[in-house]
């Protein structure tokens, strides 16, 4: 009885044995035809004809920065590759090298997608007769032209000076509001001194001390000056007290008329 039970255990034992090598043979295959699986699909993925990127979603609010300009920008890197191998840093820096473009996020979307989600500048001022300015005061590569029409400030100055002299126009076209007129350009020269021209063509001249008390002055004088009935050319308030007044002749009325 004792050699059956002894043979029992021995057939059991190989029967568990066999069991155990069949489930890690079975093992073994799930995992390799997995990774089989799984490369294929890498190589499927990667390979240019099976998934190329073939669709552009422009988003953003836009005004300057057309359709057509973010499509050149997206294709001046070549022909557009997979979703697995197409890099969008290139594409995202070539898209904010354009002037009106603040920001832009460039992101990919299964399966043949490409989203371009655009932030433009918006312009408070004209800087120096070429570029504009934001309303923090930040220069940017627009022009002049694009803003046609809209009677932004000219403002003047070197470039560190943006801030100050964009943060100078709007105090002092508050003061100058009061009176009827505003700002048409402000200048901040190398020497700091200080000059308005107006939308009604007075220059005036605030030199480098004092600017918002001299155009107080000014203000406050303005009613006096108009009681003349003579179109002014340049007040100079480089003085302690009082102003230079200067007066248009015939011939630069006429050209201002023009």
């Amino acid at each position: 009885m004792s050699m059956v039970n002894a043979l029992t255990r021995i057939q059991e034992t190989v029967n568990l044995e066999r069991q155990q090598w069949a489930g890690l043979v079975f093992l073994t295959a799930v995992i390799l035809l997995m990774v089989t699986g799984f490369v294929r699909v890498i190589d499927w993925m990667s390979d240019e004809q099976q998934l190329p990127l073939s669709q552009l979603v422009i988003e953003g609010a836009r005004t300057q920065v057309s359709d057509q300009q973010v499509r050149d920008a997206v294709l001046s890197v070549g022909t557009l590759k997979s979703f697995m191998l197409q890099d969008v840093n290139s594409i995202q820096a070539n898209i904010e090298a354009l002037p009106w473009v603040k920001h832009v996020a460039v992101r990919k979307q299964w399966p043949n997608t490409l989203k371009v989600h655009i932030t433009e500048y918006q312009a408070r001022a004209i800087w120096n007769g070429q570029k504009l300015l934001t309303p923090e005061g930040e220069i940017f590569d627009g022009t002049p032209a694009d803003v046609a029409g809209q009677e932004l400030v000219s403002l003047h100055g070197m470039p560190e000076s943006a801030k100050e002299v964009l943060a100078a126009s709007e105090t002092l076209n508050a003061q100058l509001n009061r009176i009827g007129l505003s700002i048409q350009a402000l200048s901040l020269n190398e020497r700091r001194s200080w000059r308005i021209v107006t939308r009604s063509g007075i220059r005036i001249e605030l030199g480098r001390e004092a600017r918002e008390e001299r155009l107080a002055r000014f203000v406050h004088l303005y009613p006096e000056i108009q009681q003349q009935q003579t179109p002014i050319a340049y007040v100079d308030l480089r003085y302690d007290t009082g102003a230079a007044v200067g007066w248009k002749t015939e011939t630069e009325e006429t050209t201002s008329q023009d």
